[in-house]
């Protein structure tokens, strides 16, 4: 049994339909268009759920967000929290001039390892993976000499 109805207006409904209806709208903000028109019928969280293989309780949270944010809130994803970049610009740039540079003496050439262990040691970052630093100088189109 649903604790909160939806009840949505006729111009609500009609903008739902026809969102549904262009097919220019990812697959996510569609599926929360049905649960909603679907909620609006009459069903419940659960019907819902497996009508459009999803789970009751993004029904459940997609029909809360209309009630307490509105429309164009339920339709939409949130912003996901993430995790922050490791290396600032300031950082990259470091990194990218170490690895344009000679390596260090009896090496013949800069590895991931080795460039991530210059930066803790120059004290660029507390820690660093040699994976963050492939996927920075990556971004750079850098070859490292390969």
């Amino acid at each position: 049994m649903q604790k909160r109805a939806i009840h949505l207006t006729p111009e609500e409904r009609k903008q739902l339909i026809e969102f549904v209806s262009t097919g220019y709208h990812q697959a996510n903000e569609t599926k929360r268009a049905y649960m909603l028109l679907h909620s609006d019928s009459g069903f419940t969280d659960e019907t819902i759920a497996r009508m459009l293989f999803c789970s009751e309780d993004s029904v459940r949270r997609t029909r809360i967000r209309y009630l307490t944010e509105g429309l164009e809130a339920a339709l939409v994803d949130q912003p996901r929290p993430g995790r922050g970049l490791a290396l600032n610009a300031q950082q990259e740039a470091y990194l990218i001039a170490l690895a344009c540079s000679d390596p260090p003496a009896g090496q013949e050439r800069w590895t991931l390892e080795l460039l991530a262990q210059c930066l803790v040691d120059d004290e660029q970052v507390e820690a660093i993976s040699p994976e963050t630093v492939r996927l920075t100088l990556k971004k750079t189109n850098s070859s490292l000499g390969w």
